[in-house]
């Protein structure tokens, strides 16, 4: 890591001396009937100067010393054009075609990238898009991206599943660091970012290994703020809103300003929200039968313990510099909320609600018999992007983060366990000058967390894990083809500390002891060396039409979790066993220690079609992805006490009469050779003027090679959206239908199809410097009951009811 950051001091402080004479590249940009386009977006790729076009459409854009030998146009409502420019091209006239299907840069990443210029599947979610989509959690604020689900752990805690994967393999990222929360070890943990404050939010589909390592095998999903700002511009956003199915209330505000010397920023916000309405009662019949105390408490209409509270802030400047800028932010978020499924007050003794008030002076709204999620996250970044102007650089971007993150499962008023989590990133993308036509960057990383769970229901052990990465991404056009090729090799070490471990005998040796030996299980230092390539083109083989395809090896090494996990796992109600303790099932199931674990390798091979411009654009991705050694959780069809036998009632004698945890179902890390494939389809039709339809469907198959098929793999689905706007006035109806689940894996059960029938009307009006909208949104407008299969919670906790959101935001 030392290593690391001195040579990003060095390069950056030599990148802070570089000055360059001014050289202009003008010219305009109109669309195909000749009319200017206003504000559309002229990048000079390669360097950090950008320019945009005024209301006739013109543009100057100040390049350096040298013309560029490529730019990039975009503007709302076209398609992106990339223009080669040769040493006559100081005068440019750009055309541009329109598209209904809505195309945005990605900015997390060295290379250009955007919906319709990549080998690998993307999405863009910014703006007023994101803005109507936003909702309190990341996972249902992105449910209805195509290939995106959520895991849904209620309205509290609802990460993305790409594809068929979460947890560990699809890497959650702010600014292009780690999140560096808990939400990749379990459903039930939040994730540690907040969508109301960001710009914009990039999902990445299949893997992306080569530009965030081995955790982001499955995808990457990449929140984009302002908190280290890039300009002084003044810009500024607010939003003030009510939903009434959990009767929730939220505010934000963020704002940048500055001068030419130094930009700031500032962003805030706030959300409350009690238990929400649901349709009927909470847990499924199934489960009633067995659960008739509990299911006497209940009360119909609302899913019980589903409150929270959260806020947060990030403040950040940044000195600004000829060739480019340098920055640090701090950010601080708190969260309070309600685990879904889970009421012990049977359970707790007299004086818990007293002490839970003593302690959470603002929790009335939340059940007092409920257990909670106490969350906090410090993190500091810096952020520099500089230009260079050198044989071998371009350019070299910087990135580092510390994250303090802690979160304590408290039941009764009573802290049970604290999850901590402490992470220090360094990244550094050295962008390489243009050699033969290629292009692209050669990126260095470093990371090293400690994580660490404490208290009597800590079912994965602390543990560190540092590793470090060299990568190489290159891109090259060539007519009408744009060739994308990567690779990148980690070093991965693990080391968690020992368990207590019940030594079970068995046979004559069992009859000669008396009870149980009780010692420490000490693990082994890990060590992986996962590697992964990748090569890529893109065709545009028609006028308005290209095809992509992407071909990658990726490895994995496995998380903490999968393999040390031992223990109850209090929020998803199960009993977690990692990898490195096998199971051996029979009259007397017991567990052994066996260090045997592999990375997981994934071949993957991407198929994409498009057309981008005209009245009708369209989308149509297929994937098929073998997997190697593959870590998946396994509902074994037995209980803990299966396992721990009678030593459980001797020394745990209290554990079932104060939480009810006493038998839960046993769940274990295994490996073994899977498939996943599917396909994806987007179209969208500029009816006229004012009117678009959208139509959209994903379907995802996820089987074990040696037969049956994977938990918790999210039903197809198809979509529709009609949208009208004009003269300030946007409306839109939707309709998604979830597909009937029964391709399903060992212990789990069908889930039924449902329909979601969501709506909007807005109306924004200028208010000078900016403009305000004033919208209303209705959300299962039907009151179906809606259950998610991919949630541990599908018995448990069905989806909102009928609800309806009033509200303004504005900028300016």
């Amino acid at each position: 890591m030392k290593v690391v950051l001195g040579h990003c001091a060095l390069i950056g402080i030599s990148g802070l001396a570089l000055s360059s004479a001014a050289h202009a590249l003008t010219g305009q940009v109109s669309d195909t009937q000749g009319k200017p386009v206003y504000g559309a977006t002229i990048d000079a790729v390669g360097s950090k100067q950008t320019a945009s076009t005024s209301a006739d459409g013109r543009f100057n854009l100040d390049t350096g010393a040298e013309l560029p030998e490529e730019i990039h146009i975009s503007a709302p409502g076209f398609s992106h054009q990339t223009l080669h420019l040769d040493a006559g091209s100081d005068e440019l006239t750009i055309t541009l075609r329109r598209s209904p299907i809505e195309q945005v840069d990605v900015v997390g990443l060295p290379l250009h990238i955007s919906v319709m210029e990549s080998a690998q599947p993307v999405t863009v979610v910014s703006g007023e898009e994101l803005r109507r989509k936003q909702a309190s959690t990341l996972g249902e604020t992105l449910k209805n991206e195509v290939g995106v689900h959520s895991s849904y752990f209620g309205p509290v805690s609802s990460t993305p599943i790409i594809r068929g994967l979460n947890g560990p393999r699809v890497l959650i990222t702010q600014n292009s660091l780690d999140v560096s929360d808990a939400s990749r070890v379990g459903p039930d943990h939040v994730v540690a970012t907040e969508a109301m404050t960001a710009q914009q939010i990039e999902i990445l589909r299949g893997p992306a290994t080569l530009f965030y390592g081995s955790g982001a095998i499955g995808g990457v999903v990449n929140i984009v703020d302002d908190r280290v700002p890039s300009s002084s511009e003044p810009t500024g956003a607010f939003s003030i809103g009510h939903n009434t199915v959990a009767d929730e209330n939220e505010a934000s505000l963020a704002f940048t300003g500055g001068n030419a010397f130094f930009a700031f920023h500032v962003d805030g916000f706030w959300r409350e929200g009690n238990d929400y309405e649901i349709p009927g009662i909470a847990v499924l019949e199934t489960e009633e039968e067995h659960e008739e105390e509990a299911h006497e408490e209940h009360r119909e209409g609302v899913l019980e313990n589903s409150a929270s509270e959260s806020e947060g802030f990030n403040i950040g400047g940044s000195l600004l510099l000829d060739n480019g800028y340098v920055g640090v932010s701090y950010g601080r978020l708190e969260r309070l909320n309600g685990v879904p499924g889970h009421s012990h007050g049977e359970h707790e003794e007299e004086g818990h609600e007293d002490a839970h008030e003593d302690e959470h002076h603002d929790e009335e709204h939340h059940d007092d018999e409920g257990v909670l999620s106490d969350l906090t996250q410090d993190r500091w970044q810096l952020i520099s992007e500089l230009s260079l102007d050198n044989a071998l650089l371009s350019g070299i971007n910087t990135r580092l983060g510390y994250t303090d993150y802690e979160h304590a499962e408290i039941e009764g008023g009573e802290t049970g366990t604290v999850f901590k989590n402490e992470t220090l990133q360094a990244r550094i993308d050295l962008l390489l000058q243009e050699f033969s036509g290629w292009k692209g960057a050669l990126s260095f990383e470093a990371k090293s967390t400690d994580f660490e769970a404490i208290g009597e229901e800590a079912f994965t052990p602390p543990n560190r894990t540092d590793s470090f990465a060299i990568a190489v991404m290159q891109e090259k056009h060539a007519g009408n083809f744009l060739w994308q090729l990567g690779a990148r090799v980690e070093k991965v070490s693990i080391e968690a500390d020992p368990i207590e471990w019940e030594e079970h005998h068995h046979g004559e040796e069992a009859m000669e002891e008396e009870e149980h030996d009780h010692e420490l299980l000490h693990f082994d230092d890990l060590d992986f060396t996962p590697y992964s390539v990748s090569a890529g083109v893109v065709w545009d083989f028609a006028p308005d039409y290209n095809a992509g395809i992407s071909l990658t090896h990726a490895q994995r090494a496995p998380s903490a979790a999968e393999l040390f996990s031992y223990g109850p796992h209090i929020a998803t109600g199960n009993f977690e066993v990692g990898a490195l303790l096998r199971l051996h099932e029979g009259d007397d199931p017991h567990f052994h220690y066996l260090n045997d674990v592999e990375e997981e390798t994934s071949n993957n091979i991407d198929l994409s079609l498009r057309k981008h411009t005209g009245n009708v654009a369209w989308v149509l991705n297929v994937f098929y992805n073998e997997v190697d050694n593959f870590y998946y959780e396994r509902n074994t069809g037995l209980s803990s006490e299966d396992i721990e036998g009678d030593e459980h009632d001797e020394h745990d004698a209290g554990a079932e009469e104060e939480h009810a945890h006493s038998e839960l179902p046993l769940y274990v890390f295994e490996q073994a050779d899977a498939t996943l494939y599917g396909m994806e389809a987007q179209l969208a039709w500029q009816l006229a003027s004012p009117f678009k339809l959208s139509l959209w469907a994903d379907r995802t198959w996820g089987e074990l090679d040696d037969g049956g098929d994977l938990p918790r793999i999210p039903p197809a689905r198809l979509g529709s959206q009609l949208a009208y706007s004009s003269n300030g006035w946007d409306a839109e109806i939707s309709a998604t239908r979830y597909l009937q689940q029964d391709q399903i894996a060992e212990q789990e059960t069908v889930t039924d199809a449902y329909t979601m029938i969501d709506a909007e009307l807005a109306y924004t009006f200028a208010v000078y410097p900016g403009d305000i909208t004033v919208y209303v949104k209705g959300s299962n407008l039907t009151d179906e009951e809606a259950r998610v299969h991919s949630s541990f919670l599908k018995d448990r906790a069905p989806l909102p009811g009928r609800g309806f959101s009033l509200g303004i935001r504005g900028s300016f």
